[in-house]
């Protein structure tokens, strides 16, 4: 009997935004997938992030690890599926080191809590931060110290599931790449799915194996990153691409900025 490779089901999910109607959202996701979510600003790509946490309100079906994702406990929940939203401020002033601590807020007996802080800060490039206070950073900064902290919060378990809305933003291409690196790292190890979304096209094509397409709240297109989709990212984002084709290498895909193109 082959056991099913489902991490999480959407069935027609939905929820009510300011001013209209985000969905219906329907995606099987599989344990293990790194899927990119992409669109132009506003799309919804971070409403459908939202839905997939099961943390607001939403009509239609969601099920996480084959079961209704309003019936998990806050709990258990807590210790399978990490989200990192795109802001990143807080009410108090706290240190670092106690901002990733949160992470691990469920465990009820964390002894290893210790070593779990400074490991996660390690790989997230923020050791050497855990002592100083969140309101002194600057914004690449406190996103590092979230990162760490979802790290932490999923640093002891296997076949869970990270959501991270805008991870790389307002960091140095260097560092973007390094911490890509060790997300997709982190999750490969682990047997986590990755869902990200991104406003990099390269990126995703690059590290991520499937591509959720979104424009005005409804998916446009589900398909894989590889070949390059070029037709359809060119209709998303209303914009000539042009792809270049590298041996033993992902499609790299180049915006044509003198020849944009409106596609109704």
């Amino acid at each position: 009997m082959i056991q099913d490779q489902t991490q999480m089901f959407l069935n027609g999910a939905s929820i009510k935004a300011r001013h209209s109607k985000l969905g219906p959202f329907s995606i099987k996701i599989k344990r293990n997938e790194r899927i990119a979510i992409l669109g132009p600003s506003g799309a919804g790509k971070s409403s459908l992030l939202q839905i997939m946490t099961g943390l607001h309100d939403h009509t239609g079906q969601i099920e996480f690890l084959s079961k209704p994702i309003n019936e998990w406990r806050v709990e258990e929940l807590a210790c399978k599926r990490a989200f990192l939203p795109q802001q990143h401020e807080i009410a108090f002033n706290l240190s670092s080191e106690m901002i990733i601590s949160l992470g691990r807020v469920a465990r009820v007996c964390d002894p290893l809590l210790p070593s779990i802080i400074q490991e996660s800060a390690k790989i997230a490039r923020v050791e050497h931060l855990l002592q100083r206070s969140y309101q002194t950073m600057s914004g690449g900064e406190k996103a590092r110290i979230h990162l760490a902290r979802i790290f932490a919060q999923l640093w002891d378990q296997q076949n869970g599931i990270l959501l991270i809305d805008e991870p790389l933003s307002g960091l140095d291409p260097g560092l973007q790449i390094e911490l890509l690196s060790s997300i997709l790292s982190f999750c490969q190890n682990r047997s986590h799915t990755l869902v990200a979304v991104l406003h990099d096209i390269q990126q995703a094509i690059e590290y991520f194996e499937r591509l959720i397409l979104i424009k005005d709240g409804k998916i446009t297109a589900d398909l894989p990153a590889h070949p390059a989709p070029k037709n359809d990212l060119e209709i998303l984002y209303e914009m000539r691409l042009e792809c270049i084709t590298r041996p033993g290498r992902k499609d790299l895909l180049i915006p044509c900025i003198q020849d944009a193109i409106c596609m109704s």
